[in-house]
């Protein structure tokens, strides 16, 4: 299968983008991630998947916790700082840390905050899922949507 052709036919699900973010020591980490979903509701628990190049990852899993952040609409500039790779992601990402030790992006339309419970390998990818231990949700808002590789916002009723 034509892997140009396969991006094009799959980015036509529109997705929202969050941020998976924890603690390595005091030292932030996190990555751009928009395959994200809840899973379960007993346990309470969500799946991402991950790309096995990632070198977030490993320190994240390492640390066994990480909080989801779902983007806001005026959000694009924190999600390409967090999508890159290397240098300091979180320069200029305001950020802090959770009360279960995870990093909250400030702003962040809803965080989930989770313990890490199983990393399974599927292809070019990890299937991680979290169990849910908290969760954070602004009032007002929209969310930062992707859309055949662009960034969109949309409206939706309340």
């Amino acid at each position: 299968m034509d892997p140009a052709v396969f991006r094009d036919v799959l980015g036509r699900f529109a997705s929202g983008i969050t941020v998976v973010a924890a603690l390595d020591g005091a030292e932030p980490v996190g990555f751009a991630c928009q395959s994200f979903a809840s899973l379960s509701l007993e346990p309470p628990l969500v799946m991402l998947a991950v790309g096995r190049t990632s070198t977030s990852w490993p320190r994240i899993e390492r640390a066994g916790r990480f909080c989801v952040n779902i983007l806001a609409e005026d959000q694009q500039a924190t999600c390409v700082a967090l999508g890159r790779s290397g240098a300091d992601k979180f320069a200029d990402v305001p950020w802090r840390t959770s009360r279960h030790g995870t990093v909250v992006i400030d702003g962040a339309l809803a965080t989930v905050d989770c313990r890490l419970a199983a990393v399974h390998e599927a292809g070019d990818h990890y299937i991680v899922t979290g169990e849910v231990v908290d969760l954070g949700a602004q009032e007002n808002g929209l969310p930062l949507l992707f859309f055949r590789s662009r960034y969109a916002t949309g409206t939706f009723p309340h």
